[in-house]
C-alpha cells in the first residue's frame, strides 16, 4: 500500500490508534481523534501531561493504525510527529490550530470561546504527522 492509497484510508474515518515508543523502548498505543489535511499531514489535538506527548517529545516516530472498511481492511501510516506550543491563551496560534482540527473532526461548535478557554485550561497542543511510510490492505483476508 503507498501513502497515498493509506492516506485515501485515513480520509475515510477519524478513528484511529496511534503507536508511540515509550522510554524503555515498549510501544505504547492510544485512540485518537485524527484529521488529514489537503497537505497529507495528520493532526491530532492532546493535551501535554499525557503519555503519548511525552513520548513524541522524546521519539519522534510514530505509527497511526486506521481501520478500513471490514476487518481485514486496513492501513497503517508511520511517520515523523511534531508538537505545536501547549495552548497559553484564547487567542494564541496553537488554539487556532486546535479549532482548525476539531472542525475538521467535528464541524462547528456551539461556543468557540468556551472551546478555546477550554484548550487552555486544558493544555492542549497539536501533534502534526507527516507519514514516510505506508502498509496495509484495502480489502480481502
Amino acid at each position: 500500500m503507498d501513502l497515498h492509497d493509506a492516506l485515501a484510508v485515513a480520509r475515510a474515518t477519524r478513528e484511529s490508534t496511534l503507536t508511540t515508543i515509550r522510554r524503555d523502548s515498549r510501544p505504547q498505543l492510544s485512540n485518537v481523534l485524527h484529521t488529514v489535511g489537503d497537505d497529507g499531514r495528520i493532526r491530532i489535538s492532546t493535551t501535554a501531561d499525557r503519555a503519548k506527548f511525552h513520548n513524541m517529545a522524546r521519539e519522534s516516530w510514530v505509527a497511526l493504525h486506521v481501520n478500513g472498511e471490514s476487518f481485514f481492511s486496513y492501513a497503517v501510516i508511520e511517520g515523523e510527529a511534531s508538537l505545536s506550543a501547549v495552548a497559553e491563551s484564547a487567542d494564541d496560534a496553537t488554539v487556532d490550530q486546535l479549532v482548525e482540527v476539531y472542525r475538521a473532526v467535528a464541524g462547528e461548535h456551539d461556543d468557540w470561546e468556551t472551546y478555546r478557554a477550554a484548550m487552555v485550561e486544558e493544555g492542549r497542543a497539536v501533534v502534526t504527522i507527516s507519514p514516510t511510510r505506508a502498509y496495509g490492505m484495502t480489502s480481502g483476508t
